[in-house]
């Protein structure tokens, strides 16, 4: 089951957090379909936030056609986002894992790290980085 967490400096508000880690743990295939996120009680209880803001999350993952809520039940994910062939997926994140590990003992943190991925990453998508 996934184990929300929330970072207070991300710019992003928590209903989108939440989602967006659920769309992550479907990418990594950490969640399948017919897992059970866990219920709006037990993510208000971890996280200490309002209830409205866990179900306005799951409203929007439900829209987008990946959680369905069952009433009495929960609610469950009913597809997948996950990527390429796990092999693929393991010796890139190896991969990785290896750069965020060299930058944080360079002494960059996780916020400059971030920074360079996603500058990389827009560089890549437009062109810019063969």
């Amino acid at each position: 089951m996934i184990a929300f967490r929330l970072n207070s400096t991300s710019g992003l508000s928590t209903y989108l957090q939440l989602a967006q880690q659920v769309r992550q743990a479907l990418r990594l295939g950490e969640l399948h379909p017919g897992d059970q996120l866990p219920t709006v009680k037990e993510v208000v209880g971890a996280l200490a936030i309002n209830p409205n803001t866990v179900l306005k999350a799951y409203r929007l993952l439900e829209y987008e056609g990946l959680v369905q809520g069952r009433p009495g039940q929960g609610t469950f994910v009913i597809r997948s986002l996950q990527g390429p062939p796990s092999a693929k997926q393991s010796v890139l994140r190896r991969s990785l894992e290896r750069w965020v590990r060299e930058g944080l003992e360079s002494g960059f943190d996780a916020d400059a790290l971030e920074a360079m991925f996603s500058a990389s990453m827009r560089m890549v998508q437009e062109g810019r980085i063969a």
